[in-house]
């Protein structure tokens, strides 16, 4: 909601799961003195619109204690930079993963001040999010995460190296790929 009042015109767009919950958010927005219109809820539709709407979107806010998954991977695929806040768990830190496997470790946080501060500049500063947009678009095509050729060579030699160690008679061990 900080947020929301720090940046004149913007919403939060959120998905819409139920009307009870939409009832009750838009509630606590009111409660908090942000206008309750301003989260703007979606419903569920087919994989191809629902990744034509992230660009739609100018920055996609992650959650906490739980990072967005295979939403994150989708929302950077269409172009839409994540900003997420890393956490201390395995679920707390797979946006940063993909952050850092796109090439945007800037949009990693390591507090929610400083998680706020980042989407209030970005918001209010066209050319820096513009800039980063284009670093998303730029790198897509060029940093791992999205290389399926890549991935597939390493997973091929990791299965070769694991082969070869079974067949030596070694006991299972850690294996590293040379990119």
């Amino acid at each position: 909601m900080r947020i929301l009042e720090a940046v004149d015109g913007s919403v939060l767009w959120l998905y819409r799961e139920n009307a009870k919950a939409a009832d009750n958010l838009r509630r606590e927005a009111r409660g908090r003195g942000v206008d309750g219109e301003r989260l703007v809820f979606a419903h569920r539709v087919p994989p191809p619109e629902h990744l034509a709407r992230y660009r739609a979107a100018d920055l996609f806010l992650d959650t906490r204690p739980s990072n967005a998954h295979a939403t994150a991977a989708d929302a950077l695929w269409a172009g839409l930079p994540v900003l997420t806040c890393r956490g201390e768990t395995f679920a707390g830190r797979i946006a940063a993963s993909l952050l850092n496997a796109v090439g945007l470790p800037e949009l990693v946080t390591t507090s929610l001040d400083h998680y706020e501060r980042l989407a209030i500049e970005l918001a209010r500063d066209a050319n820096q999010l513009a800039a980063v947009k284009a670093s998303l678009a730029a790198n897509r095509t060029r940093m791992p995460l999205f290389d399926t050729k890549l991935f597939t060579r390493h997973m091929e030699m990791a299965l070769v190296a694991m082969h070869e160690r079974q067949q030596a008679g070694l006991p299972p061990g850690d294996i590293e790929i040379d990119a």
